[in-house]
């Protein structure tokens, strides 16, 4: 029986290969996660408003959002998230390939909770994907799904 900590993520991520790094750096780890996977933004404020397809959903403990998104990017579904007062206080966390200056400062303005630089490579991918578990899911409280 695994006694770790159970917890859901909801990944919107458009490039299949991130998506499976992801999951990787992920198993190795020392929660339990439920990784909920959208391929775009509307999807991802589909699935957070729990809209169909998605009547059924869990609400995340946490979002990992990708930048470069199709249909709605990245920022645009980042500021609906926290423009919503149902979702604002689910963490999300940007999780892109942008190392520009203009993006870092932009998602925190529009109320991003971290921002990380994806890395290249497997083993340093992991490794951060590891730390972002460590840091928000043995160091930092975040809301309850009860919340909702």
């Amino acid at each position: 029986m695994d006694r770790r900590k159970e917890v859901d993520i909801l990944l919107v991520e458009d490039d299949p290969g991130d998506v499976e790094l992801t999951r990787e750096g992920l198993k190795e780890g020392k929660m339990l996660v439920n990784l909920h996977t959208v391929d775009d933004g509307i999807k991802a404020l589909r699935y957070l408003r729990r809209q169909a397809p998605y009547t059924d959903a869990v609400r995340p403990d946490i979002i990992l959002l990708d930048l470069n998104l199709p249909r709605m990017d990245g920022r645009e579904t980042l500021k609906e998230i926290k423009s919503d007062e149902a979702l604002r206080c689910i963490p999300v966390v940007v999780l892109t390939t942008s190392e520009a200056e203009t993006d870092v400062v932009k998602c925190y303005d529009l109320g991003a909770n971290c921002y990380i630089a994806k890395p290249v490579g497997f083993d340093a991918f992991k490794t951060v994907v590891q730390s972002f578990e460590d840091f928000w899911f043995t160091l930092v409280k975040i809301p309850g799904k009860e919340r909702l």
